[in-house]
C-alpha cells in the first residue's frame, strides 16, 4: 500500500461548524510514492488504487486542474506511470454552492465524526431536483453541518423516495462518502423495509428481475430484460383479509425497486400512486379500515433497519426506526377489520 502523508488546512475538526463567513472549501495536500506494482497503469487509475478514499471523478478533476505533480511534472490522466514516482497533490475540495442550507427539522438517530443516520419522514424529498429546489433533506443537512458542503450531495449515499419513510446514512467526510458508496456497491450494507401490500400472500420469496426506465412513461420504472440487475427478498410478517405486511430486504438498490418488484408479482404497495393500481377494500370492511385506506395517500413503505460496518472503526453497527404514525394507524385498522371478520364467521 502506498505510504501517504495528508495535511488538512483550514479545517482542523472535520465535523466542526464553520465560523460565520468562512468558506466551506477544504484544502488537501498528499505526498506519496507510487507503488512499483502500479507500473503500466494510467495516472488516474494508479491514483485511484493508491488513494481509494477518493472517487475516480474527484481524482480526475484534480489532475485536469493541475493539482497533481508527478516527479515535479504535470501529466494527463491517461499518461502511463512507471511505479516509484513521487506524487504531490495540492487540491481544493470545492463546496457545492448550488444547494442552499435551510434550517429544517431532522430526526437524527446517530451521529459521530464520520456518520449521521437520519430517520426521514414521509413527504420529504432527499435532494433537490426538478420541481423540488428546496425543503429537501440535503438542504436540511447543510444547515445542520455546513462542512457537508464539501461532501458529494451533502454526504447522502443512498436515497429514499419522497413518500417512503425511514433510515438513511449520511457521510460526513469525502473519504467516508467514498467508502460507503463502495460498501453499498459491494452489497455490504443491509437495508430492511416494512411494506403493506395489496393482496394476501401465501409465502415469502425472492424477486430477481432486472429493472429499467419504463419505455413510454419516463417517470416510472419497470421490469425489463435489458434493465440493471435487481434482487429483493421478502418475508411475510402478517396477513390481513385483503392485505399483507412484509419485511423486504434489498440486495441491490435500484430506483423504486421494492415498489416495482412487488407490483410485478401481483402485490403492489398500498397507496402507491405509480404502481399500486386500484385500492382494494375487503367485502364488509369496517368503517375504520375504509376511512384509513381512503386517507392513505402514499406508498406504505418504511426503511426500518440499517446495518453496516463503520467505515472508520470497522465495528458492525445497526439501527432500527419504528413505523411512522400513519402506517401504524393503517395496520391497526387492518387488524381491527381482521378481528371483526373472524368474529362474524363464528
Amino acid at each position: 500500500m502506498a505510504s501517504s502523508r495528508i495535511e488538512r488546512r483550514s479545517i482542523a475538526n472535520p465535523v466542526a461548524r464553520l465560523p460565520t463567513g468562512e468558506s466551506a472549501a477544504e484544502f488537501r495536500t498528499h505526498s506519496l510514492d507510487l507503488p512499483r506494482d502500479l507500473a503500466g497503469l494510467r495516472l488516474d487509475q494508479a491514483l485511484a488504487r493508491a488513494l481509494p478514499q477518493y472517487s475516480r471523478a474527484r481524482l480526475q478533476g484534480w489532475i485536469e486542474a493541475g493539482a497533481v505533480q508527478v516527479d515535479g511534472r504535470l501529466l494527463r490522466g491517461r499518461d502511463k506511470v512507471l511505479g516509484g514516482e513521487k506524487v504531490l497533490i495540492e487540491a481544493r475540495i470545492e463546496a457545492d454552492e448550488q444547494v442552499v442550507a435551510e434550517a429544517l427539522p431532522l430526526e437524527i438517530v446517530f451521529k459521530d465524526r464520520a456518520l449521521l443516520v437520519i430517520n426521514k419522514p414521509p413527504g420529504m424529498v432527499v435532494h433537490p431536483g426538478a420541481g423540488n429546489s428546496g425543503q429537501t433533506l440535503q438542504n436540511a443537512l447543510l444547515a445542520f453541518d455546513p462542512k457537508l458542503a464539501v461532501v458529494p450531495r451533502a454526504g447522502i449515499v443512498h436515497r429514499l423516495d419522497k413518500d417512503t419513510s425511514g433510515l438513511l446514512v449520511v457521510a460526513r467526510t469525502p473519504e467516508v462518502h467514498t467508502a460507503l458508496v463502495a460498501a453499498i456497491a459491494e452489497r455490504d450494507v443491509e437495508r430492511h423495509y416494512i411494506a403493506l401490500c395489496t393482496g394476501v400472500m401465501t409465502a415469502g420469496g425472492t424477486v430477481d428481475e432486472p429493472i429499467g426506465r419504463h419505455r413510454s412513461q419516463r417517470t416510472r420504472m419497470a421490469v425489463r430484460s435489458d434493465g440493471r440487475p435487481a434482487v429483493t427478498h421478502y418475508r411475510v410478517l402478517k396477513r390481513f383479509r385483503s392485505h399483507t405486511m412484509v419485511r423486504a430486504e434489498l440486495e441491490t438498490g435500484r430506483t423504486h425497486q421494492i415498489r416495482v418488484h412487488l407490483a410485478h408479482i401481483g402485490y403492489p404497495l398500498v397507496g402507491d400512486p405509480a404502481y399500486g393500481g386500484r385500492r382494494r377494500v375487503p367485502a364488509g370492511a369496517t368503517a375504520e379500515l375504509v376511512t384509513a385506506l381512503a386517507g392513505f395517500k402514499r406508498q406504505a413503505l418504511h426503511a426500518a433497519r440499517l446495518k453496516l460496518e463503520h467505515p472508520v472503526t470497522g465495528r458492525e453497527i445497526e439501527w432500527e426506526a419504528p413505523l411512522p404514525g400513519d402506517m401504524t394507524h393503517l395496520i391497526e385498522a387492518m387488524e381491527g377489520d381482521l378481528k371483526a371478520g373472524n368474529a362474524s364467521r363464528r
